[in-house]
């Protein structure tokens, strides 16, 4: 369904701005990951040249939509745009849509493609890139992440720790308090919201019908959020944007998956889509892919 869409803000990241634009993707061997007791990342493809890559989302043709910030995350400036990448991490458009100022998160729903962009969600065609509507959210500062939960647009802003429902009326107010403070990722999956902090780190498991709880806890900067399936381990993978991924175990026990701190390579907005795993490296301006698999 289509609805009038929402506002959303991302984490205040002071990124200098990279001086080329995304010409064509060069496919890199990722390092390996050391096997756990839970699942593993198995590395697919590096795809290199963006300009700080923050979110995905998927193209109606299998594609990936990727975000680049292209500047400070804050900034409007009119620098920032969204890629298109193959399912092999080939560029398949560089810049499939310009003039964004800030885009983070993103979500397609009924062939339209809805964009956070630092105080508004702009619309898009998913199919042509064509612009539709922009729709600012008043007093927001920085819309971070975007889901589709129960046929609605939910997004949040890191900035007032608010997230922001939307519905055929128009943004409602959906939760706001202490313990969003700095929130980011939205995940919506059947009848559950999953729900991440930076401040925090937590994890967060909320129900239509008002139910909260905390799942996990400590994972400070928390940012992406996947639903690890049972028959590889269950749980949740987390990312955690300075460079880590994290699993949570069903009770809540926290590990971690991969850690780049020290290379200086971010792991943004991590997405799952089937038994692949998306992630957008803000630093150094990269897209990378694994493969999941069951824990030994």
């Amino acid at each position: 369904m289509r609805f009038a869409i929402f506002g959303l803000a991302l984490l205040a990241l002071a990124c200098a701005k990279r001086e080329t634009a995304p010409a064509a993707a060069r496919l890199v061997d990722p390092a390996p990951v050391a096997e756990s007791a839970g699942p593993r990342l198995e590395p697919l493809w590096v795809a290199e040249g963006f300009d700080a890559p923050e979110g995905v989302a998927p193209a109606p043709d299998g594609a990936y939509f990727i975000s680049n910030v292209a500047g400070e995350g804050d900034a409007k400036d009119g620098a920032g745009w969204i890629s298109k990448l193959s399912a092999d991490g080939e560029i398949v458009a560089a810049r499939f849509i310009e003039g964004l100022n800030g885009p983070k998160g993103m979500a397609v729903d009924d062939g339209v493609l809805y964009v956070a962009d630092i105080d508004q969600v702009r619309s898009f065609d998913a199919a042509s890139g064509a612009a539709q509507t922009a729709f600012p959210l008043e007093g927001a500062k920085f819309l971070n992440d975007v889901t589709v939960w129960g046929g609605e647009i939910f997004v949040s802003d890191s900035g007032t720790a608010r997230i922001w429902r939307f519905s055929a009326d128009g943004p409602v107010l959906w939760r706001e308090g202490p313990e969003l403070s700095g929130v980011n990722g939205l995940l919506g999956v059947g009848d559950t919201m999953f729900v991440s902090t930076m401040s925090s780190g937590s994890l967060y498991a909320a129900t239509a019908d008002g139910g909260w709880r905390e799942i996990a806890a400590g994972m400070i900067n928390a940012d992406g959020i996947g639903v690890v399936p049972a028959s590889m381990g269950g749980g949740w993978l987390v990312s955690a944007w300075p460079g880590e991924i994290h699993h949570v175990a069903a009770d809540g026990t926290v590990s971690s998956l991969l850690n780049t701190r020290e290379e200086g390579a971010y792991q943004n907005d991590l997405t799952m889509f089937g038994e692949t795993v998306i992630v957008p490296n803000w630093e150094p301006g990269t897209v990378t892919a694994w493969r999941i698999s069951g824990g030994g």
